[in-house]
């Protein structure tokens, strides 16, 4: 169930060792990501991208469009 939480927060899941996933396009994650973010774009999300995520940890999703 997604939830929104604010930069405090993803700080500590991603310290406490949840996976951290970029939804931008390729090129806008290339320009600027939150480091140690993973790549997956939205538009190309399905079972097959989504198989390298580790089952045992938290995942944050995040999506920052600067245009």
């Amino acid at each position: 169930m997604p939830t929104e939480i604010d930069r405090h927060e993803v700080r500590r899941l991603v310290g406490a060792g949840a996976q951290l996933i970029d939804v931008l396009p390729a090129e806008e994650y290339a320009e600027e990501h939150i480091p140690g973010a993973a790549n997956l774009p939205l538009e190309q999300l399905n079972r097959a991208t989504t198989a390298s995520l580790r089952r045992d940890a938290p995942v944050v999703v995040y999506c920052h469009n600067h245009r």
